[in-house]
């Protein structure tokens, strides 16, 4: 009786072990984001699709999938919830995949107060192992963060949000004075006594001012005819507040998460997990380049570790060149139309992933 090539009775031990190994499926890898203060489920837009296929094209034969981790509110529960998020999903994933415990390789990609979240659940996973000599799992091979204030916001966010809030209320009352001029020069034109207009225009913006500020002015634009001059006004009003509230909210919200002691130790905790369990840890931060003479210096929306940091060299720029200010750049950093450098951004964390991969 003749026998094939393919029976495998007939074949040499290494070539048996080379099938088996071929047969095996390839390990998963999950990219998982999470979205930073006053995000939503679409907050990333199409970056992580567009991640998604690069590594895809990328890696060959290794199956990718990227989830974005749904709307939370960050609280005391939300590292207790995400983790029981994410365990239930890892199972799942190891279940479908056919591979058994430990074959979903775990990216997390925290954007914001998101990469605090990642952080502090990755270190959970880290500190709650019952064995300390067994493997991480889920098997988180890499915390990835963009513009992550692991050390906090930059004094700058709040003194330049300021600065422009201060060069619009000039403007907007320059508008509303030089409205009110037109419209009063004009009632006084067709009087029989006319009376000078300056004086009026005076009083009339030195009481809508001393009132109650930007409140008033919609009612104080109305009185001197028209609503398009309240419209406007009102529009100015959110510009002067958008930058400086968000800021200023971004303290309160996460007030508890803001001490310093525990910021630096989180930081080193994560720089532990690398060394000791080579989980990749890399933040992203916007920057936008020097604009003299208002802006000397680059910005930056998060504070740096200092040069001599042995955290500094996991910190890489991702420059912006269009945003107008700090909190722009920050919550358009996933805008290709807010962020010039939206797709290399995409190419850098990319290659930051394919390294984890390599390394796990």
């Amino acid at each position: 009786m003749s026998t094939t090539t393919s029976d495998t009775s007939n074949q040499q031990p290494e070539e048996s072990l080379a099938l088996v190994v071929r047969q095996l499926p390839k390990d998963l890898l999950l990219i998982v984001f999470i979205h930073g203060f006053k995000g939503t489920d679409s907050t990333f837009e199409t970056f992580p699709s567009r991640l998604q296929h690069i590594l895809s094209e990328s890696m060959g034969d290794v199956p990718v999938e990227c989830t974005v981790f749904p709307a939370y509110e960050v609280n005391n529960a939300a590292v207790v919830r995400f983790a029981d998020w994410l365990t239930t999903l890892t199972v799942q994933k190891e279940v479908a995949n056919g591979g058994g415990a430990g074959r979903v390789n775990i990216v997390l990609c925290g954007h914001s107060m998101g990469g605090l979240l990642a952080a502090d659940s990755l270190l959970e996973f880290v500190n709650s192992r019952p064995d300390k000599s067994a493997p991480l799992w889920p098997k988180i091979i890499a915390c990835i963060a963009f513009d992550t204030p692991y050390l906090g916001l930059h004094p700058f966010v709040f003194k330049n949000s300021a600065t422009k809030a201060v060069e619009y209320a000039s403007a907007a009352h320059t508008f509303v004075s030089d409205a009110y001029s037109f419209f009063k020069g004009s009632e006084n034109s067709a009087a029989t006594t006319p009376k000078p207009a300056l004086p009026q225009i005076t009083a009339a913006v030195s009481e809508s001012s001393s009132t109650s500020g930007w409140a008033k002015w919609a009612p104080a634009a109305y009185a001197v005819g028209g609503a398009m001059i309240a419209g406007a006004a009102y529009m100015r009003r959110d510009d002067v507040t958008s930058g400086y509230s968000w800021a200023s909210d971004h303290m309160k919200y996460v007030g508890n998460l803001w001490d310093e002691k525990a910021m630096h130790e989180r930081v080193e905790s994560l720089l532990a997990a690398h060394v000791n369990h080579g989980i990749v840890f890399k933040t992203f931060y916007v920057s936008l380049p020097a604009s003299p003479p208002a802006h000397p210096n680059t910005r930056t929306f998060v504070v740096l570790p200092p040069r001599s940091s042995p955290a500094f060299p996991h910190y890489h720029p991702a420059p912006n060149c269009v945003a107008t200010d700090e909190v722009q750049a920050h919550t358009g950093m996933f805008k290709p139309g807010s962020n010039d450098g939206y797709y290399q951004l995409g190419l850098a964390t990319a290659q930051t992933i394919r390294e984890a991969v390599m390394k796990s």
